[in-house]
């Protein structure tokens, strides 16, 4: 039985975690981004006590946040905004922690740790272990080479 190397494994945990967040992130940016308000109120207690613009700037962020994680690397075209994309989405949740504490909605924030420490995992792996080179390197070290 062929084993991976563990940089491929960790490669693969890493996209695998980019995916989960950027799938988290989308889904519910575009619930607060394209929701009707009356229809948040249901699903999302807090959107009562924050006026709709702001709940519409955080499903926007949330986006933004998602398609971060996963265009640039995939793209390999400035794949170092995808760690800074992660801290932007750890930021996220960080702010969502606070904000659910001084709610009393302390039931969820178990979820919101959990997205905060995966975002920092994929920042610290897109940072340090496992950078990804952009499109351009590649290309100029080809050139070099022949």
């Amino acid at each position: 039985m062929k084993t991976q190397n563990p940089s491929k494994t960790f490669d693969i945990a890493l996209w695998a975690a980019h995916v989960f967040l950027a799938l988290v992130f989308f889904i519910t940016g575009a619930i607060k981004l394209f929701l009707p308000i009356e229809n948040l109120y249901t699903l999302l207690l807090w959107t009562k006590d924050v006026n709709s613009i702001s709940v519409r700037l955080i499903g926007f962020s949330e986006i933004i946040g998602s398609i971060g994680l996963i265009i640039p690397s995939l793209l390999r075209i400035k794949p170092q905004l995808t760690p800074w994309a992660a801290i932007g989405v750890a930021f996220i949740m960080l702010l969502a922690i606070f904000f659910n504490i001084s709610t009393g909605e302390t039931s969820v924030i178990g979820i919101n740790i959990m997205l905060f420490f995966i975002a920092v995992f994929v920042a610290w792996g897109r940072f340090k272990k496992s950078p990804i080179s952009p499109k351009y390197h590649m290309y100029k070290n080809s050139l070099n080479q022949n």
